[in-house]
């Protein structure tokens, strides 16, 4: 107790450079927790981008190509499925549910998927989230088009606008299907997955605005009207990938098995949880490069906790002088500045945990809004623990550097000077 009297006198005259310390070892406490806070949500978040589908079924390619193209909505498929042997597959017996996947087209830079209504009852994200309607409803009509929350915000839409679809990606294409605009009929609540910047029709629709279309280009002198193509028969003759979902997981590897020994076209399906570890693991680069900017900033505000002790030493040769003729012993001056090291450390930690959780209390809604991450206020993760237990050694380390020079002094050197 005599001890924490003491290095609290002593901070007191030093309040300003003290101040600044604890500021710079908090704001760096708050960095490293905040980046390892966002890391660990960014992962769930990821992991949890498509929850409760068993397989995902695509043209035979790679398992992250396929992930990321019929779910994250990157890159293109090199090749498309048979609608032939996707209603062979949905027809399994084990099969309980399929979602068919249609992509190729955009509407200004947003991906338009062509899917049934078993989209909206069956897709989920996260722990178990489905997809809520904040206004509308489900397609119903060939025309109809639902779109997610980040198109509804960008593009400022409402329901009953119209939209029209372009043949390709990009925020400008020349490739429109004029003729065949979309009514808006339901608007999306947010997900924080890729379904946010999506538009979604029906397969029939896809196929629709390309009856006078091939290979990418509009056939000349040809032009099927929007009353026209409800006449058509409007079956897919093809589609990107689907979805599947089961009866019994216990049947997942038997029928993926079988999928990627289907004989009549060359067709992957991959378990989704799998797949998106091993697309999470391609980034660890840049997970382990984010975590050792953030250490490096650790760093700093040591050195700076480092460079204050030392720098205010010299002024406190006289004081150590004065402790040491009053009875204090070179071990307990050594201890003295150690333990100012340490409390400016843990006074830093707590400022800087303290702002941390400020932060992430005002951020929230704009993480969940703009990048979909949900940030909880909880208690710090073991990780986080053993994060803060090595700034509060650290910080103990870089007090007995300025100890051990007071360690040094002698009794006359310190009386010898002259204030």
């Amino acid at each position: 107790m005599a001890m924490l009297n003491l290095a609290l006198k002593s901070l007191k005259n030093r309040a300003g450079s003290a101040t600044l310390t604890v500021l710079t070892i908090a704001i760096s406490v708050m960095l490293l927790i905040g980046v390892e806070q966002v890391r660990t949500e960014a992962r769930t978040s990821f992991a949890n981008t498509l929850s409760g589908t068993d397989l995902i079924v695509g043209a035979r390619t790679g398992q992250a190509q396929l992930l990321l193209y019929s779910v994250f909505h990157i890159g293109n498929a090199s090749n498309n499925v048979g609608w032939d042997s996707y209603r062979t597959i949905a027809a399994h017996p084990q099969v309980e549910w399929t979602i068919p996947l249609l992509l190729g087209d955009s509407h200004r830079g947003f991906r338009v998927v062509g899917t049934s209504a078993d989209f909206f009852r069956h897709y989920r994200y996260g722990r178990d989230g489905s997809l809520v309607f904040s206004d509308g409803q489900p397609f119903a009509d060939l025309f109809d088009v639902v779109i997610g929350a980040q198109v509804a915000r960008e593009l400022q839409y409402r329901l009953g606008q119209e939209v029209i679809i372009a043949h390709g990606m990009g925020n400008t294409s020349f490739a429109r299907h004029d003729d065949k605009p979309f009514r808006i009929v339901g608007i999306l609540e947010p997900t924080g997955t890729p379904v946010d910047r999506t538009l979604m029709l029906s397969p029939q629709a896809v196929q629709a605005i390309h009856l006078d279309w091939q290979s990418g280009v509009q056939l000349p002198g040809q032009s099927v009207s929007a009353d026209e193509a409800r006449q058509q028969d409007l079956t897919p003759t093809e589609l990107t990938a689907f979805m599947v979902g089961l009866k019994s997981r216990m049947s997942t590897f038997a029928l993926q098995r079988s999928i990627n020994n289907y004989r009549k076209e060359p067709l992957l399906a991959i378990l989704p949880g799998v797949a998106l570890a091993e697309l999470w693991s391609l980034m660890s680069v840049a997970e382990q490069a984010l975590l050792l900017v953030s250490a490096a900033v650790v760093f700093s505000g040591l050195a700076g906790l480092l460079t204050v002790l030392l720098a205010g030493l010299n002024e406190r040769r006289r004081e150590v002088a004065i402790l040491r003729s009053l009875g204090a012993r070179p071990w307990q001056v050594l201890a003295l500045l150690t333990f100012e090291a340490a409390l400016l450390t843990l006074l830093g930690a707590v400022l800087g945990m303290a702002l941390l959780y400020l932060a992430i209390g005002l951020s929230q809604p704009l993480f969940a809004q703009w990048l979909g991450l949900q940030l909880e206020l909880s208690l710090p993760s073991n990780r986080q623990w053993f994060y803060l237990a090595l700034v509060q050694g650290a910080g103990i380390l870089t007090g007995l550097v300025p100890g051990w020079r007071a360690y040094r002094y002698s009794l006359a050197d310190g009386i010898c000077i002259r204030i």
